[in-house]
């Protein structure tokens, strides 16, 4: 299921910053933090990121033509926020759901269960 645009609009403005400042108990909300491919501005945007083996697997609710995943895609690299951690991330690809499924460590369940099914985009900690 894709989630319609005009929620990423809503979320941009009120949700995402609630969730920047209060989804650190939540087991798979973290942030990601990217530099705008354009602008060349940090941005931190709050998403479900799920643990894998060597790095960490995050769900794409709006499909791949969001500006978060162009400007993770154009820079080859990211850095990840969860549960007070600070991980640099490279290598980014976008896979489908069923593909990164056995790649996820933490919230196996969690993750079979989000309705977000189109894609995943996989990367790799350094």
């Amino acid at each position: 299921m894709r989630v319609p645009r005009a929620v990423a609009r809503f979320n941009r403005h009120i949700t995402n910053p609630l969730a920047l400042a209060f989804g650190g108990w939540v087991p798979t909300v973290g942030s990601l933090e990217h530099v705008g491919r354009k602008s060349g501005k940090r941005y931190r945007t709050p998403l479900n990121i799920f643990d894998a083996s060597d790095g960490y697997v995050v769900l794409i609710g709006y499909g791949p033509e969001s500006d978060w995943v162009k400007n993770v895609l154009a820079a080859g690299a990211a850095t990840v926020h969860k549960h007070g951690k600070t991980v640099q991330v490279v290598d980014p690809r976008i896979v489908s759901k069923a593909e990164a499924a056995p790649l996820v460590t933490s919230a196996r369940i969690l993750y079979r269960v989000h309705p977000y099914d189109e894609a995943a985009l996989v990367v790799t900690a350094r």
